[in-house]
């Protein structure tokens, strides 16, 4: 009976608490690789470039009128560098 709860508990450390480890990792080391003239998508829709980084929160412009916005870090969902034109981290892997 103990052997069989041992069995459970590894299978769901497997398919469960690994991936979701992976997944915070991922997405902590992208929100420290960000910098100034990123374009971001936040977690609410809105799309903009990063003007401004500060220790918890970042400045993101928007819009063709040039709106600006302080948000959380914790809030960016994706991150597109200029340099690689690839999103950091899609909603895909978000699930």
């Amino acid at each position: 009976m103990l052997i069989v709860f041992g069995i459970m508990f590894g299978m769901m450390y497997l398919l469960i608490i690994v991936p979701d480890k992976k997944r915070r990792k991922k997405y902590s080391s992208m929100l420290d690789t960000m910098k100034v003239n990123d374009k971001i998508t936040t977690k609410g829709g809105i799309v903009g470039k990063i003007i401004n980084i500060k220790d918890d929160y970042i400045i993101l412009e928007t819009g063709p009128d040039r709106a600006r916005v302080k948000m959380l870090k914790t809030g960016i969902l994706t991150i597109e560098n200029n340099d690689t034109s690839e999103a950091a981290v899609t909603s895909e892997e978000k699930k």
